[in-house]
């Protein structure tokens, strides 16, 4: 008390647990290389389950290189099959009713021989499906039998321009000819299923088939066609035999398939009409090949929407699995982040260290997945005999997605290690 007595001055009072900040102290660092280091540790102290967590990030990645790469090798596939087929094909419509209530088959006799004249045609042909109701078309194998022995089949009247340019792969025989249409001669060109179920095997035997009571000899049986499948199911006659046995189509029921050389369609579905009756353009109505991008954008936009889903779904999961594991591994590590805090480590440290392993496992995911998406892709082509089509913007930002997903997943762990405090993590 002597020391301070006279003085006039009170002792300076400190605070408990309160400290001053020695400016010679500076606050702890963790730079990159450590992040880095200590981040890829973390990864490898535990493989397998490391592998497991990266595995919805490779599966959401690789599906998402997949979908992109086949969509667009896919897409290459489905320009040339439309320019092949779609973009070579015009049909004509008889619409010589809706002007001429008493015109009801306005194609002339001789309309294939009219529109092949025409530069950039390959094939033509009137067709019509035969008007059987009244009438009975049920057909059979034997001349007898009750109807419920054969089969009512679509009876289908063709010149045979019309098979030509449906492009036949004949499984025997062949198509009937000009002579026979010029002739209105009784003969059928059926499918190989019509074939099978009316037990016609064989050609060389010559068999006949029967509509109703009238008999037609079978010339011919296609297997698969490149253009109207329809005629794969019905009996196809020709197209003067149909005039004569069952008389003239309805009104309107007649249309014309033409194939043309590429590049010759829209052409010549322009001069169609003219070429057919230049005395009366009015009663056909050319419909023209749809443009191909339209039609490939159409199926690749709902291919590439559905499959995008089904990528965006495996990323979910993989984010809340790698979610999952950095939680589990904030628990299990309670005790090293009490000891790295208690060590100077500051919150954020804490936070960048989780993150940082949460995206290295994304990332990992990433890669792995990119390339079996990439393998993927090639595979499908060689395998189908395409090019393979992979745009370099998918291939680059598929890593990063992997990267964004892990980074996004770890935030809450992340969060929550941050939030442990030393002392409390130490006595665990």
């Amino acid at each position: 008390m002597s020391g301070h007595r006279g003085t006039g001055r009170r002792p300076a009072l400190r605070w408990p647990g309160r400290r001053r900040r020695d400016p010679a102290v500076e606050p702890s660092v963790l730079n990159p290389r450590d992040l880095l280091g200590e981040s890829l540790a973390g990864v490898l102290q535990r493989p397998a389950r490391s592998a497991l967590t990266a595995l919805g990030t490779v599966l959401g990645v690789g599906t998402f290189v997949a979908i992109l790469g086949l969509t667009a090798t896919t897409s290459s596939q489905i320009d040339s099959r439309f320019n092949a087929l779609t973009a070579t094909e015009v049909n004509v419509d008889d619409v010589g009713i809706e002007q001429n209530e008493f015109v009801h088959l306005a194609f002339p006799k001789d309309a294939d021989a009219r529109i092949e004249r025409l530069s950039g045609v390959e094939h033509a042909g009137v067709y019509w499906t035969v008007d059987t109701r009244g009438t009975d078309a049920t057909v059979r194998s034997s001349p007898v039998g009750d109807a419920a022995d054969g089969e009512r089949a679509g009876i289908v009247a063709a010149s045979p321009g019309v098979i030509e340019a449906a492009v036949p792969h004949m499984a025997q025989g062949r198509i009937y000819d000009e002579y026979a249409e010029r002739t209105a001669q009784p003969v059928v060109v059926i499918g190989a299923g019509t074939a099978r179920r009316l037990g016609i095997t064989t050609l060389e035997t010559r068999p006949a088939l029967f509509i109703g009571d009238q008999p037609f000899t079978v010339v011919g049986i296609i297997d698969d066609v490149e253009r109207k499948a329809d005629l794969l199911l019905s009996v196809v006659v020709p197209r003067s035999t149909a005039l004569k046995t069952w008389g003239e189509p309805q009104s309107g029921g007649a249309k014309m398939l033409i194939s043309t050389k590429m590049g010759a369609a829209r052409q010549v579905a322009h001069l169609a009409a003219t070429a057919l009756r230049p005395d009366h353009p009015e009663y056909f109505k050319s419909v023209p090949p749809p443009d191909p991008r339209t039609l490939r954008g159409n199926v690749t936009d709902d291919l590439q929407q559905l499959f995008l889903l089904l990528a965006a779904i495996c990323l979910v999961i993989g984010a809340v699995g790698i979610a999952n594991t950095t939680l589990v591994a904030v628990l299990e590590r309670t005790g090293e982040i009490g000891l790295r805090r208690a060590l100077g480590a500051r919150g954020g440290h804490i936070t960048a260290q989780f993150l940082a392993e949460s995206g290295a496992m994304g990332a990992l995911g990433g890669l792995i997945g990119t390339s079996l998406g990439t393998l993927t892709v090639v595979g499908v082509a060689i395998a189908r005999d395409w090019t393979p089509v992979l745009h370099t913007s998918t291939v680059a930002s598929a890593p990063v997605i992997g990267l964004v997903t892990g980074v996004v997943a770890g935030l809450y762990p992340a969060w929550r290690a941050a939030r442990i405090q030393p002392a409390e993590a130490l006595r665990r």
